[in-house]
């Protein structure tokens, strides 16, 4: 991708003629491009149970997910959230979005400060969002922002469930934790096989 030269800030035209042509991802933040880095196995495997379970509940219906190839547009800003689901797509701009009623972003230590300040105050003014969801990968907690809450976190853990009201979904943890590898889960999946055994 063609890079702004002298100090100079990308316009989103210009980023948006470069990332199509690019190899590598990069998000457009205040005029600045940032390469994305590759994801983790558990980073893929929660995205891809997040998308799954809601691509089956949304089938017959006019909202429909996307994975992380998809970019959502704030302003001049674009970034690749891991899973988002959009009810009014608008196929005259088919590479992004800017009406998302639920985005999801997977994070490590190395994108927290990212997803839940940078994202968090772009995310939380796009219009149409009702829930951005946070999910941890390396301990077994997602973190749910409603606006109908005033955007108030609400977090939960393994053994509970999620009501995503903006699309009637619910989603249990212990689904979006499947076959990730970390000492939650491992705990997780061996308290309940020591209650199946009693």
């Amino acid at each position: 991708m063609s890079l702004a030269k002298n100090g100079e800030l990308l316009t989103a035209a210009e980023y948006l003629e470069g990332e199509s042509a690019a190899d590598v991802k990069h998000e457009l933040i205040e005029g600045h491009v940032y390469a994305m880095a590759g994801a983790s196995a558990n980073h893929e495997r929660i995205s891809g149970n997040f998308y799954s379970e809601l691509r089956q509940h949304l089938k017959s219906s006019p909202c429909e997910p996307f994975g992380s190839d998809m970019k959502v547009r704030v302003r001049d800003n674009f970034y690749y959230p891991d899973v988002m689901v959009d009810c009014n797509f608008d196929e005259s701009q088919p590479y992004f979005t800017q009406t998302p009623v639920i985005i999801v972003e997977v994070i490590s230590r190395s994108t927290r400060k990212m997803d839940e300040k940078i994202k968090l105050v772009d995310y939380l003014n796009i219009d149409t969002l009702q829930e951005y969801v946070v999910v941890e990968q390396d301990v077994a907690d997602v973190c749910v922002y409603r606006k109908s809450d005033d955007w108030r976190s609400t977090h939960y853990f393994l053994g509970e469930s999620i009501y995503f009201e903006s699309i009637d979904f619910t989603i249990e943890v212990a689904e979006i934790y499947r076959r990730v590898q970390n000492e939650d889960v491992t705990e997780y999946l061996e308290s309940l096989a020591d209650n199946a055994t009693e």
